[in-house]
């Protein structure tokens, strides 16, 4: 199930997050993971250059995962899902779902009821 991002929520959101980790899955599921710089303009990410096996894999398989870390260790990954366009500078990534996610610090804490995970969804 898709959740609708607010991308404006979204794109204030990205001033915390300076790079992040485009993830892809080649044809064998292997994950490969490079770091990026995405742009967030008119509710698309453009990403770009892109790799030799990274564009193969985008090319083949269009959903893809950008991850940004925390900054410091207790602090929210941003985690965005989307479907991308293959481009000649790169791709253009439009989000699926987008979620603020850490572990949490004490059993019970944030949102998931066995105390592992805080998440925040970024949705209207």
């Amino acid at each position: 199930m898709s959740v609708k991002v607010d991308l404006d929520k979204l794109a204030e959101t990205l001033a915390d997050f300076p790079f992040g980790y485009l993830i892809t899955v080649g044809d064998d599921f292997r994950a490969h993971t490079v770091a990026v710089t995405p742009i967030l303009a008119d509710g698309v990410f453009t990403i770009g250059p892109l790799g030799n096996t990274t564009r193969r894999n985008a090319l083949s398989h269009e959903a893809v995962t950008v991850l940004w870390p925390p900054r410091e260790p207790t602090g929210y990954s941003l985690i965005v899902d989307g479907t991308t366009e293959v481009t000649e500078d790169g791709v253009h990534l439009t989000p699926t779902r987008a979620v603020l996610h850490r572990s949490a610090i004490e059993p019970g804490a944030g949102t998931d009821p066995d105390g592992l995970h805080d998440c925040v969804p970024l949705k209207h």
